[in-house]
């Protein structure tokens, strides 16, 4: 498709389509922080316990390269 194989579709989707994913659940974590009125420790809480599987999944990515050398 356009020249693009579908090895390199998938890679471009998984970085930048995970990533925009991602960027829109920290939105939505801090819209939900805001219409609760959670304040700065309410706040706090809930980007680290519903942004806890973000960092995880960030952190895999990371690992990986790492451990693949360069």
């Amino acid at each position: 498709m356009f020249g693009y194989s579908e090895d390199q579709i998938a890679q471009f989707g998984l970085t930048f389509g995970v990533g925009a994913f991602m960027l829109y659940m920290v939105f939505i974590i801090f819209q939900l922080a805001r219409e609760s009125k959670a304040g700065r420790f309410g706040t706090f809480v809930l980007f680290l316990a519903l942004g806890f599987g973000l960092v995880g999944f960030a952190a895999k990515g990371v690992i990986k390269l790492f451990l693949a050398g360069t």
